[in-house]
């Protein structure tokens, strides 16, 4: 498949040691590694960091084409600790080059040109105005593109008339079962499970797909109409960062091969799983490591 994933990048301090990141930079990431073609919009600093962050992506095979840098603003960080079982908790330092990404109208007949599957967006990134109207003017400029929503809430980088918006434009939505009680609670909906949670938010959406994410437990899918729960996988966590966009490209590719909600969940946990084992949002994996888990 062809996609558009739009976004931040930064680098995830913890401590000494810094890792390329971003949720949308590492869902690119794993979505490359599933074999699909990826372009990237973001933006840089004119700064050692944003040198480090196109130079990284070379290795990695993503192209840079579309990272705007921005002489005003640093590269985007992000200060990550980690609790006992491997959960970290994020400082986002901002305003930082990613919330002032810039596409020309060239860029933007190029990436159309490409005729997108999928347009990929979270949360955090559209608190800018300016990256929020660049998504939006994406959006738009592909409406026969699908359009892939991973809630991801950050502390003091989401709001309900924000998360509305998003919801509205989403073909397909991704979060965890945290994310469900305080979705919840923004909108005063009163769910009793997460099969009532999916089916209900499908309906008022419109949404075709829906899946909440569970840690180790795996993961609830509603696709179609048809829900399905999967048992996760259980591994040694090294850090749970990227192990949610792992899942979401997982997600993704599950649903372009046009795969059963429960092979989909499945591959999704696998995936999942196998990235929360290494160090790091964006650690090379294969499909093959991933079928080979067992519970």
């Amino acid at each position: 498949m062809n996609i558009l994933s739009i976004g931040e990048v930064l680098w995830d301090v913890f401590g000494d040691t810094e890792h390329l990141g971003g949720a949308a930079l590492n869902f690119a990431a794993h979505a490359r590694i599933l074999g699909h073609s990826v372009s990237f919009i973001s933006a840089v600093g004119d700064d050692s960091r944003g040198q480090r962050v196109i130079e990284k992506m070379e290795a990695m095979g993503l192209p840079t084409r579309f990272i705007h840098r921005v002489k005003e603003q640093p590269t985007g960080i992000v200060t990550v600790s980690l609790d006992a079982s491997g959960q970290p908790r994020f400082t986002i330092h901002r305003p930082a080059a990613y919330d002032f990404p810039e596409l020309s109208d060239g860029d933007l007949r190029e990436l159309s040109s490409q005729q997108p599957d999928w347009i990929y967006f979270g949360t955090l990134f559209q608190m800018s105005p300016q990256a929020k109207a660049l998504t939006l003017k994406l959006i738009g400029a592909n409406p026969k593109a699908r359009r892939f929503y991973d809630v991801n809430l950050r502390e003091n980088s989401y709001n309900a008339s924000l998360v509305n918006e998003l919801m509205s434009h989403a073909t397909a939505v991704k979060l965890n079962d945290q994310e469900v009680g305080t979705i919840q609670s923004l909108f005063g909906w009163s769910y009793h499970s997460l099969e009532d949670f999916c089916r209900g938010g499908a309906q008022k959406f419109g949404w075709e797909a829906v899946c909440v994410t569970r840690g180790e437990a795996g993961c609830a899918l509603a696709v179609g109409g048809h829900y399905v729960e999967a048992k996760g996988y259980k591994v040694h966590v090294a850090d749970t960062v990227g192990a949610g966009d792992a899942f979401a490209a997982a997600f993704v590719h599950g649903l372009g091969q046009r795969w059963s909600p429960r092979e989909i969940a499945d591959f999704a946990n696998r995936v999942g799983a196998l990235v929360a084992s290494r160090p790091g949002g964006t650690p090379l994996w294969s499909v093959k490591e991933a079928e080979a888990l067992s519970r």
